[in-house]
């Protein structure tokens, strides 16, 4: 294993006995045909996993969408991008040549889906339980700073840093139909959000309740993905 890996051993806390894993998971797609996609696959669902029973222990009398969001808090890109910065995952990229002139090894989804990758490589090698540990140390002050009020974002502000997390565009609101008497009209808003089939609608006494109903079924839509 080169020196190189070997300090990135002690930041992640575990060092690999197959040093072959561990390049695979820092190797991005446009470094060759074996790379990290598939173990990115495999540690996006251990990560969801760890971090949904810790919620599910540490907050017995949340609902079911205040753990889907408070997982999502922890799981969606951006977060992810972060958690690799502070390990220093960049500096350990296998990137093709494209990717390095254009700087790749700063890109956020190229870091998240590292330590996803990294994640699923660590799982293959020594199991769930030492996944947990790495997953929980390395989220530690994140964890520690999460209450069911830490949430309490409306909707639309959700799904937009859902989507800004995962590297995707942010969502349109359009009117679709409006109803009744001026005084008494119900509006019908279609939120449309990409990866999701078809737009998300809601029908609400305004534009502004609409679109925060529309929101809430896109990222409820969305976590089902």
């Amino acid at each position: 294993m080169t020196l190189e890996l070997q300090r990135l051993g002690k930041r992640l806390g575990y060092s690999f006995q197959d040093s072959s894993a561990l390049e695979q998971a820092l190797t991005h797609r446009s470094a060759g045909a074996t790379n990290n996609e598939r173990l990115e696959f495999l540690g996006d669902a251990v990560l969801s996993v760890v971090v949904a029973q810790w919620l599910f222990e540490r907050f017995p009398s949340a609902s079911e969408g205040e753990l889907t969001r408070l997982r999502a808090s922890l799981v969606k890109g951006g977060t992810l991008a972060k958690v690799a910065q502070e390990l220093s995952l960049g500096d350990c990229l296998r990137l093709g040549g494209g990717e390095l002139k254009s700087g790749g090894h700063r890109r956020a989804s190229i870091l998240a889906d590292a330590l996803e990758a990294i994640i699923g490589a660590i799982f293959l090698e020594a199991g769930l339980e030492t996944c947990r540990e790495r997953i929980l140390d390395w989220f530690d002050e994140r964890l520690a700073g999460l209450s069911l009020g830490s949430e309490e974002k409306d909707a639309k502000t959700r799904l937009q840093e859902y989507l800004q997390g995962q590297g995707l565009p942010l969502p349109e609101y359009n009117v679709v139909c409006t109803e009744g008497d001026p005084h008494n009209q119900i509006i019908t808003v279609a939120c449309d959000v990409p990866g999701l089939p078809e737009p998300a609608r809601a029908r609400a006494s305004s534009r502004k309740k609409a679109e925060k109903r529309a929101a809430e079924i896109a990222l409820s839509a969305l976590m089902q993905v």
